[in-house]
Protein backbone atom coordinates (compact mmCIF):
# COMPACT_ATOMS: atom_id res chain seq x y z
CA UNK A 1 0.00 0.00 0.00
CA UNK A 2 1.46 3.45 -0.91
CA UNK A 3 -0.45 5.15 2.22
CA UNK A 4 2.31 4.63 4.48
CA UNK A 5 4.77 6.23 2.66
CA UNK A 6 2.31 8.81 0.91
CA UNK A 7 1.48 9.61 4.66
CA UNK A 8 5.47 10.39 5.60
CA UNK A 9 5.99 12.56 2.42
CA UNK A 10 3.24 14.76 3.98
CA UNK A 11 4.51 14.63 7.39
CA UNK A 12 7.63 15.67 6.33
CA UNK A 13 6.33 18.32 3.61
CA UNK A 14 4.39 19.96 5.83
CA UNK A 15 6.60 20.61 8.34
CA UNK A 16 4.99 18.49 11.28
CA UNK A 17 7.58 15.98 11.79
CA UNK A 18 10.95 17.44 12.01
CA UNK A 19 13.40 15.13 10.43
CA UNK A 20 14.96 14.78 13.96
CA UNK A 21 11.82 13.70 15.05
CA UNK A 22 11.71 10.25 12.94
CA UNK A 23 12.60 6.86 14.48
CA UNK A 24 13.51 3.69 12.52
CA UNK A 25 11.99 0.54 13.42
CA UNK A 26 13.93 -2.91 13.65
CA UNK A 27 12.47 -6.14 12.34
CA UNK A 28 11.00 -7.94 15.06
CA UNK A 29 12.57 -11.25 15.71
CA UNK A 30 11.06 -14.68 14.60
CA UNK A 31 10.12 -15.78 18.38
CA UNK A 32 8.53 -12.29 18.70
CA UNK A 33 5.81 -12.90 15.82
CA UNK A 34 5.26 -16.64 16.88
CA UNK A 35 4.77 -15.61 20.48
CA UNK A 36 1.43 -14.51 18.74
CA UNK A 37 0.92 -16.32 15.45
CA UNK A 38 1.26 -19.97 14.17
CA UNK A 39 5.19 -20.71 13.42
CA UNK A 40 4.05 -22.48 10.27
CA UNK A 41 2.05 -19.69 8.96
CA UNK A 42 4.93 -17.06 10.08
CA UNK A 43 7.43 -19.31 7.61
CA UNK A 44 5.32 -19.54 4.87
CA UNK A 45 4.43 -15.91 4.62
CA UNK A 46 8.25 -14.93 5.19
CA UNK A 47 8.98 -17.34 2.50
CA UNK A 48 6.66 -16.45 0.02
CA UNK A 49 5.13 -20.10 0.20
CA UNK A 50 1.46 -19.41 1.75
CA UNK A 51 -1.19 -21.63 0.19
CA UNK A 52 -3.31 -19.60 -2.84
CA UNK A 53 -6.38 -19.92 -0.77
CA UNK A 54 -4.38 -18.05 2.81
CA UNK A 55 -3.06 -15.74 -0.22
CA UNK A 56 -6.61 -14.57 -1.34
CA UNK A 57 -8.19 -14.64 2.26
CA UNK A 58 -5.18 -11.82 2.96
CA UNK A 59 -6.34 -10.06 0.10
CA UNK A 60 -3.07 -9.64 -1.67
CA UNK A 61 -3.77 -12.45 -4.20
CA UNK A 62 -0.05 -13.57 -5.42
CA UNK A 63 1.50 -10.13 -4.79
CA UNK A 64 3.93 -11.39 -2.10
CA UNK A 65 7.32 -10.28 -2.18
CA UNK A 66 10.59 -9.89 -0.92
CA UNK A 67 9.91 -6.28 -0.11
CA UNK A 68 6.54 -6.69 1.09
CA UNK A 69 7.74 -9.25 3.65
CA UNK A 70 10.27 -6.66 5.37
CA UNK A 71 7.64 -4.28 5.17
CA UNK A 72 5.37 -6.44 7.00
CA UNK A 73 8.05 -7.12 9.73
CA UNK A 74 9.16 -3.98 10.02
CA UNK A 75 5.28 -2.48 10.63
CA UNK A 76 4.86 -4.61 13.46
CA UNK A 77 8.47 -3.44 14.62
CA UNK A 78 6.89 0.24 14.29
CA UNK A 79 4.57 -0.53 16.65
CA UNK A 80 7.32 -2.08 19.44
CA UNK A 81 9.46 0.80 18.70
CA UNK A 82 6.12 3.44 18.78
CA UNK A 83 5.08 1.77 22.42
CA UNK A 84 8.54 1.30 23.65
CA UNK A 85 9.04 5.84 23.16
CA UNK A 86 5.78 6.20 24.25
CA UNK A 87 6.36 4.17 27.93
CA UNK A 88 9.65 6.55 27.63
CA UNK A 89 8.38 9.91 26.92
CA UNK A 90 4.66 10.06 27.21
CA UNK A 91 3.49 10.12 23.97
CA UNK A 92 4.40 8.81 20.82
CA UNK A 93 3.14 7.59 16.84
CA UNK A 94 3.24 4.93 14.27
CA UNK A 95 3.10 6.11 10.44
CA UNK A 96 2.07 2.58 10.06
CA UNK A 97 -0.13 -0.39 12.02
CA UNK A 98 -3.22 -1.04 12.97
CA UNK A 99 -2.88 -4.59 11.32
CA UNK A 100 -5.98 -5.71 13.94
CA UNK A 101 -7.74 -8.42 11.30
CA UNK A 102 -4.55 -10.72 11.32
CA UNK A 103 -5.82 -14.13 13.47
CA UNK A 104 -3.06 -16.16 14.87
CA UNK A 105 -2.94 -18.84 12.46
CA UNK A 106 -3.83 -16.19 8.93
CA UNK A 107 -4.18 -13.26 8.43
CA UNK A 108 -7.07 -11.21 6.35
CA UNK A 109 -8.28 -7.88 5.34
CA UNK A 110 -4.92 -6.97 4.10
CA UNK A 111 -3.10 -7.70 7.54
CA UNK A 112 -0.95 -10.29 7.29
CA UNK A 113 0.93 -9.92 11.25
CA UNK A 114 -1.26 -8.75 14.61
CA UNK A 115 1.07 -5.52 15.54
CA UNK A 116 -1.10 -4.75 18.07
CA UNK A 117 -1.47 -8.13 19.73
CA UNK A 118 2.16 -8.93 18.95
CA UNK A 119 3.31 -5.85 20.85
CA UNK A 120 1.45 -6.67 23.88
CA UNK A 121 1.71 -10.16 24.30
CA UNK A 122 5.69 -8.88 24.65
CA UNK A 123 4.98 -6.08 27.02
CA UNK A 124 2.96 -7.91 29.20
CA UNK A 125 5.20 -11.26 29.19
CA UNK A 126 7.23 -11.93 32.66
CA UNK A 127 9.75 -8.93 32.32
CA UNK A 128 8.16 -6.82 29.74
CA UNK A 129 7.04 -4.25 32.05
CA UNK A 130 3.78 -3.30 31.40
CA UNK A 131 1.19 -5.45 33.31
CA UNK A 132 -2.35 -3.22 32.65
CA UNK A 133 -2.23 -2.39 28.56
CA UNK A 134 -5.32 -0.86 26.78
CA UNK A 135 -5.95 -1.22 23.20
CA UNK A 136 -8.64 1.39 22.15
CA UNK A 137 -9.23 0.98 18.51
CA UNK A 138 -11.64 3.20 16.38
CA UNK A 139 -10.94 1.64 13.14
CA UNK A 140 -14.33 1.40 11.63
CA UNK A 141 -13.66 -2.10 11.21
CA UNK A 142 -13.57 -4.57 13.85
CA UNK A 143 -10.37 -5.82 15.13
CA UNK A 144 -11.13 -9.85 15.01
CA UNK A 145 -7.73 -10.62 15.26
CA UNK A 146 -6.84 -9.08 17.84
CA UNK A 147 -10.18 -10.17 19.42
CA UNK A 148 -9.29 -13.76 18.85
CA UNK A 149 -5.49 -13.70 19.97
CA UNK A 150 -6.67 -12.24 23.57
CA UNK A 151 -9.75 -14.32 23.44
CA UNK A 152 -10.87 -16.41 26.69
CA UNK A 153 -11.24 -13.84 29.25
CA UNK A 154 -7.45 -12.61 28.00
CA UNK A 155 -5.42 -15.70 28.50
CA UNK A 156 -2.94 -16.07 25.91
CA UNK A 157 -0.47 -18.83 25.40
CA UNK A 158 -1.52 -20.16 28.53
CA UNK A 159 -0.36 -17.12 30.43
CA UNK A 160 -2.41 -15.78 33.22
CA UNK A 161 -4.95 -13.05 32.43
CA UNK A 162 -3.42 -10.31 30.95
CA UNK A 163 -5.91 -7.62 32.37
CA UNK A 164 -6.01 -6.59 28.95
CA UNK A 165 -8.92 -4.47 27.71
CA UNK A 166 -9.97 -3.71 23.89
CA UNK A 167 -12.66 -1.65 23.03
CA UNK A 168 -13.67 -1.15 19.41
CA UNK A 169 -15.88 0.76 18.26
CA UNK A 170 -16.99 -1.02 14.64
CA UNK A 171 -19.92 -0.27 12.45
CA UNK A 172 -21.86 -3.40 10.83
CA UNK A 173 -19.19 -3.94 7.96
CA UNK A 174 -16.14 -6.23 7.85
CA UNK A 175 -15.73 -8.26 9.05
CA UNK A 176 -19.04 -10.46 8.57
CA UNK A 177 -17.97 -12.85 11.58
CA UNK A 178 -17.36 -10.21 14.73
CA UNK A 179 -15.23 -12.02 16.95
CA UNK A 180 -16.05 -10.85 20.97
CA UNK A 181 -13.57 -8.26 22.54
CA UNK A 182 -13.52 -7.47 26.36
CA UNK A 183 -16.06 -4.28 25.13
CA UNK A 184 -17.88 -4.05 21.66
CA UNK A 185 -19.74 -0.64 21.21
CA UNK A 186 -21.91 -1.60 17.92
CA UNK A 187 -22.55 2.26 15.60
CA UNK A 188 -25.24 2.59 12.99
CA UNK A 189 -24.01 3.46 9.69
CA UNK A 190 -24.04 7.09 9.06
CA UNK A 191 -23.08 7.87 12.49
CA UNK A 192 -22.11 11.69 12.57
CA UNK A 193 -19.69 13.23 15.02
CA UNK A 194 -21.77 13.99 18.21
CA UNK A 195 -23.49 10.60 18.58
CA UNK A 196 -19.87 8.84 17.57
CA UNK A 197 -18.06 10.98 20.46
CA UNK A 198 -21.00 10.18 22.87
CA UNK A 199 -20.60 6.55 22.40
CA UNK A 200 -16.75 6.56 22.54
CA UNK A 201 -17.22 8.76 25.87
CA UNK A 202 -19.53 6.43 27.46
CA UNK A 203 -16.53 3.89 27.67
CA UNK A 204 -13.58 5.19 27.20
CA UNK A 205 -13.19 7.42 30.68
CA UNK A 206 -15.16 4.75 32.73
CA UNK A 207 -12.79 1.84 31.42
CA UNK A 208 -9.71 4.36 31.75
CA UNK A 209 -10.84 4.98 35.40
CA UNK A 210 -11.79 0.68 36.23
CA UNK A 211 -8.98 -0.67 34.57
CA UNK A 212 -6.00 2.00 34.83
CA UNK A 213 -3.73 0.80 32.29
CA UNK A 214 0.02 1.19 32.10
CA UNK A 215 0.55 2.17 28.52
CA UNK A 216 -2.58 2.67 25.63
CA UNK A 217 -2.36 1.85 22.01
CA UNK A 218 -4.36 3.46 19.94
CA UNK A 219 -5.46 2.43 16.53
CA UNK A 220 -6.84 5.58 15.12
CA UNK A 221 -8.42 4.45 11.91
CA UNK A 222 -10.00 6.91 9.75
CA UNK A 223 -12.13 4.96 8.05
CA UNK A 224 -14.71 6.29 10.11
CA UNK A 225 -14.92 9.38 7.57
CA UNK A 226 -17.86 10.18 5.73
CA UNK A 227 -15.36 10.51 2.39
CA UNK A 228 -14.14 6.66 3.10
CA UNK A 229 -14.51 4.39 0.49
CA UNK A 230 -15.45 1.45 2.96
CA UNK A 231 -16.30 3.04 6.27
CA UNK A 232 -20.29 3.48 5.92
CA UNK A 233 -19.89 6.45 8.86
CA UNK A 234 -20.58 10.02 8.70
CA UNK A 235 -17.28 11.94 10.49
CA UNK A 236 -15.86 14.84 9.48
CA UNK A 237 -12.19 15.50 9.49
CA UNK A 238 -12.91 17.63 12.73
CA UNK A 239 -14.78 15.13 14.04
CA UNK A 240 -11.34 12.91 13.58
CA UNK A 241 -9.21 15.21 15.02
CA UNK A 242 -11.82 15.91 17.78
CA UNK A 243 -11.98 12.35 18.45
CA UNK A 244 -7.84 11.72 18.57
CA UNK A 245 -7.46 14.57 20.92
CA UNK A 246 -9.90 13.02 23.70
CA UNK A 247 -8.86 9.49 23.30
CA UNK A 248 -4.66 11.19 23.69
CA UNK A 249 -5.65 13.62 26.76
CA UNK A 250 -8.34 10.94 28.60
CA UNK A 251 -5.40 8.49 28.07
CA UNK A 252 -2.96 10.86 29.43
CA UNK A 253 -4.82 12.46 32.17
CA UNK A 254 -5.41 8.54 33.66
CA UNK A 255 -1.57 8.36 33.57
CA UNK A 256 -1.27 6.16 30.39
CA UNK A 257 1.06 6.49 28.25
CA UNK A 258 -0.21 6.72 24.35
CA UNK A 259 1.24 4.72 21.36
CA UNK A 260 -0.91 5.32 18.41
CA UNK A 261 -1.11 3.57 14.59
CA UNK A 262 -2.53 4.88 12.00
CA UNK A 263 -5.43 2.12 10.91
CA UNK A 264 -7.29 2.09 8.42
CA UNK A 265 -8.17 4.76 5.79
CA UNK A 266 -9.30 3.97 2.11
CA UNK A 267 -9.32 6.99 -0.77
CA UNK A 268 -8.90 6.76 -4.08
CA UNK A 269 -7.01 9.76 -4.06
CA UNK A 270 -3.84 9.56 -2.20
CA UNK A 271 -3.15 12.79 -0.84
CA UNK A 272 -6.47 13.25 0.88
CA UNK A 273 -6.09 9.76 2.53
CA UNK A 274 -2.43 10.93 3.39
CA UNK A 275 -3.86 14.18 4.95
CA UNK A 276 -6.30 12.08 6.47
CA UNK A 277 -3.99 9.54 8.29
CA UNK A 278 -2.33 13.13 9.51
CA UNK A 279 -4.88 14.20 11.75
CA UNK A 280 -3.83 11.98 14.26
CA UNK A 281 -0.05 13.80 14.10
CA UNK A 282 -1.38 16.43 14.01
CA UNK A 283 -3.38 16.09 17.14
CA UNK A 284 -0.65 14.27 19.29
CA UNK A 285 0.88 17.48 18.20
CA UNK A 286 -1.17 19.81 20.03
CA UNK A 287 -1.71 17.80 23.09
CA UNK A 288 1.98 18.11 23.28
CA UNK A 289 1.89 21.77 23.13
CA UNK A 290 -0.52 21.90 25.32
CA UNK A 291 0.10 19.11 27.87
CA UNK A 292 3.40 19.58 27.75
CA UNK A 293 4.38 16.09 27.16
CA UNK A 294 8.27 15.46 27.23
CA UNK A 295 10.25 13.78 24.20
CA UNK A 296 7.41 12.76 21.73
CA UNK A 297 8.76 10.64 18.76
CA UNK A 298 7.28 9.22 15.60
Amino acid sequence: MSKFADTAAHLSASGLVPPTHWTRPSPPSRSTLTAVHDPTYVDAFLRGTLPPAEDRRIGFRGLWSPALARRTVLEVGGTAATAAAALSSGLACHVGGGTHHAHPGYGSGFTIFNDLAVTARTLVAPGGGVDRLLIVDVDVHQGDGTAAVFAAGGVLDGLPPLRLAHPPVPAPNFPARKVASTLDVPLADGTSDAAYMDALSGVLTPILSAFRPELVLYDAGVDVAAADALGRLALTDAGIYGRDVAVMEAALAAGAPVATVIGGGYAADREELATRHAIVFRAAVDVWRRLGVAGMRW
